[in-house]
């Protein structure tokens, strides 16, 4: 049986966050590849394992997990664009750092070639009425972007740009040293050209030769309808410029949806609430209630009690995969009046007069607050 998430860790659903950034090094040490060689399987299980940490080092990601596993991952939230699962080199950056000496020291490597640009988080509120129609937000934030004056390559313009003579054009520094274990190959980026293996004559004049300039980047972002407060979007190549020939980072908008106080959310669908007086509940008649597609007119069947549910079909919110809409659950609150004239006094006396069994029999219904609580049972 294919193990979890929690067993490829080694550890138990409760663990704290601590306790799972522990059990991924020791795990990172054991499963490496590099000191695995004689087991062909050792990547796919680290592999594995970074993924496992991945999803329950992240608080939101690891509670949709909790609830849903896996599939839930897949559609509990919502990307625009996919991105590929990184290689074990990026995995071990994003978790170690790269100035981190069990990155280098331990597994003997690191990051060849440029660096990728990092990412940037933004967040964006919407109302509820937008969750129904999807939205869009044009956000501006700080991020390194690619030089327009050398377009990135770090060179004046109009100027050459040779090959790296520290590297001879690899982008990747490689030293042999010899160990007790036998001789030992490192490799690493190139300082001297920062991993791309070329080297400009002239260096720009706008970036000093570094192909990226600090600024403000403005970006359009399509918000889904049926997304929920708390989720994020990710942008694909949105965040910071990477260095020359690395890919740029991503973008991760967190949604907030606005309370709105005519309804309450539950999944797709929503609750509301409609006052009617006690003589209409008792006789009947209509009544108007607002929806997020404008006010709906309801009918109040004669005997109607408190907290009966009206329901209005495809009323509610869609969900992310775009199946139909939820529906509007309308619960009924009578309202007693406080205060009665004389004559509204002597004519409600003389209807208790006339009330029997029959009357205030409760048609064989539960109570409120079973039904309050029925209503959304799964």
């Amino acid at each position: 049986m294919a193990q979890d998430y929690y067993q490829r860790l080694g550890v138990e659903r409760g663990a704290s966050g601590a306790e799972i950034k522990k059990a991924f090094r020791r795990v990172a040490r054991e499963l490496h590849p590099d000191v695995n060689r004689h087991d062909p399987e050792a990547e796919e299980k680290f592999k594995r394992a970074a993924e496992a940490y991945e999803v329950l080092s992240d608080p939101e990601r690891r509670r949709v997990y909790d609830a849903y596993g896996e599939e839930g991952l897949r559609t509990g939230g919502w990307s625009p664009r996919t991105a590929g699962f990184g290689n074990l080199e990026d995995i071990l950056e994003s978790f170690f750092g790269r100035g981190d000496p069990l990155f280098g020291e331990m597994f003997g490597f690191t990051r060849r070639g440029p660096a990728p640009g990092g990412d940037v988080a933004a967040e964006v509120e919407i109302s509820l009425s937008e969750v129904l129609t999807g939205a869009t937000r044009e956000l501006s934030f700080d991020a390194v972007m690619a030089c327009e004056r050398c377009r990135g390559n770090g060179a004046e313009p109009g100027t050459p740009i040779h090959k790296c003579e520290e590297c001879g054009g690899s982008g990747e520094i490689r030293r042999v040293s010899q160990t007790a274990l036998g001789q030992l190959v490192r490799s690493g980026t190139c300082e001297r050209c920062g991993g791309s293996g070329k080297v400009p004559d002239n260096p720009c004049t706008e970036c000093g030769g570094r192909g990226r300039v600090a600024g403000t980047r403005t970006w359009e972002v399509e918000i889904p309808p049926g997304i929920e407060s708390g989720q994020r979007i990710r942008i694909t190549g949105a965040g910071h410029a990477g260095e020359s020939g690395a890919h740029a980072g991503d973008l991760y908008v967190l949604v907030h949806v606005e309370e709105d106080d005519r309804f309450r959310r539950e999944g797709s669908d929503l609750v509301s609430v409609v006052e009617i007086p006690a003589t209409e509940a008792m006789l009947g008649g209509t009544s108007v209630v607002p929806t997020l597609d404008g006010d709906q007119e309801i009918e109040i069947k004669p005997g109607t009690q408190p907290g009966d549910r009206i329901v209005l079909p495809a009323h509610g919110l869609p969900d992310l995969r775009g199946s139909r809409r939820g529906d509007q659950h309308v619960f009924v609150n009578v309202i007693v009046p406080a205060k009665l004239s004389a004559e509204q006094r002597g004519l409600a006396e003389r209807l208790d007069e006339t009330l029997g069994e029959e009357n205030l029999s409760p048609d064989g219904r539960d109570g409120l607050f079973s039904r309050v609580r029925r209503a959304f049972k799964a």
